[in-house]
């Protein structure tokens, strides 16, 4: 009959020897992980770089109508015609004086809108659940929380300030645009 002592050491090693397995595994995909990151940031700069040599600089027509889907890094304001290119799943710019409301897409444009209204009349910062009403949209958590993660994009990118927990105003620079379109 085996000893316990025995049976136990059987066990440790059987649990070490898993161990050490999967350490190897986490290594290896660790190292694939690490690959594929610098692959994609490798791509994000390149779209960067074509997204800066195709924007329009002094009213090239043919330059424009290649730059639609990207973001206009160049510092100059989206054109007017281009407000309707503006895509619902389009990458939000990073906000800079001058850049135009339209360079959004129009969820984008009318979270900007409501809180423009608001900062004009004097009202102070919006929640999520009452940009859901003012859209006239239920205040269930699905439609709340998109409309909070379109927030925090444009929070992220400098358009909007959230001034506490939840509640969202314009930044400055963009509060002063007056509608920017």
């Amino acid at each position: 009959m085996p000893s316990v002592v025995g049976l136990l050491e059987q066990r440790e090693l059987v649990a070490r020897r898993r161990v050490d397995e999967l350490r190897e595994e986490v290594d290896r995909i660790q190292a694939e992980l690490a690959v594929a990151e610098r692959d994609w940031n490798e791509w994000v700069i390149a779209r960067s770089r074509v997204g800066e040599v195709l924007a329009p600089t002094d009213g090239d027509a043919a330059g424009s109508d290649a730059s639609e889907d990207l973001p206009d890094p160049g510092g100059q304001p989206v054109r007017p015609e281009l407000a309707e290119a503006a895509k619902p799943k389009s990458v939000v710019p990073v906000w800079r004086a001058g850049l135009s409301w339209s360079a959004l897409s129009v969820d984008y444009q009318r979270i900007l809108r409501a809180l423009a209204d608001r900062n004009r009349l004097g009202q102070g910062p919006l929640t999520c659940q009452e940009m859901a009403a003012c859209f006239g949209l239920d205040s269930v958590p699905g439609k709340v929380e998109a409309l909070r993660s379109k927030a925090k994009r444009l929070v992220a990118r400098g358009w909007l300030a959230e001034s506490a927990p939840g509640r969202f105003t314009l930044a400055k620079g963009v509060a002063g645009q007056g509608g920017g379109s």
